[in-house]
């Protein structure tokens, strides 16, 4: 007797849980919905892409689609002077990822391609590279690649220079 009525207790609860959580997820669910179109309403008027970051990356492209662009030689370029005062320098090889896809590529992709166009390529980097300390770019490499790949952006669109890498990359 008492082990049927400990089951038929149990089984009351188990009941009693199954309609706490449906009534629970009936009255969330709702909610939850009305949030994500508030917030997709938001990201439009302010023109955010939800589906990928500011800054893309050669991971969402197909590599066959990308062609590789690399300075003829090394840059050296003179950095901003640090807290101990020293004039330090970075000598450094870029590469481009040039997406062949891309919307800009007619109107931008054989001019970055071009020899002729390498000597503005140059200046992008090293007006970028120019702005960090010998200390900033020990630290984080990443992030003078980021800014390098951003100011290429800003230049040519999102989707035309996909990433920055370096050949080389010696900071002295």
């Amino acid at each position: 007797m008492k082990r049927s009525l400990l089951t038929v207790i149990t089984f009351a609860l188990v009941l009693v849980n199954l309609v706490l959580t449906a009534v629970l997820t009936i009255a969330v669910l709702p909610e939850v919905q009305n949030a994500n179109a508030l917030i997709s309403k938001v990201t439009e008027a302010i023109n955010l892409d939800l589906e990928s970051g500011d800054v893309a990356s050669t991971g969402e492209y197909d590599q066959a689609d990308l062609t590789k662009v690399s300075f003829s030689d090394t840059l050296t370029v003179a950095l901003k002077k640090g807290a101990d005062g020293e004039q330090h320098y970075v000598v450094l090889g870029v590469v481009l990822s040039v997406n062949n896809n891309s919307e800009n590529f007619a109107t931008y992709g054989e001019t970055i391609k071009s020899s002729d166009t390498e000597p503005y390529l140059k200046s992008i980097v090293t007006e970028v590279v120019s702005q960090f300390t010998y200390e900033q770019i020990q630290d984080d490499q990443e992030a003078v690649r980021s800014a390098i790949l951003q100011k290429y952006q800003d230049i040519y669109g999102k989707d035309l220079v996909v990433d920055v890498g370096f050949s080389s990359f010696t900071p002295q």
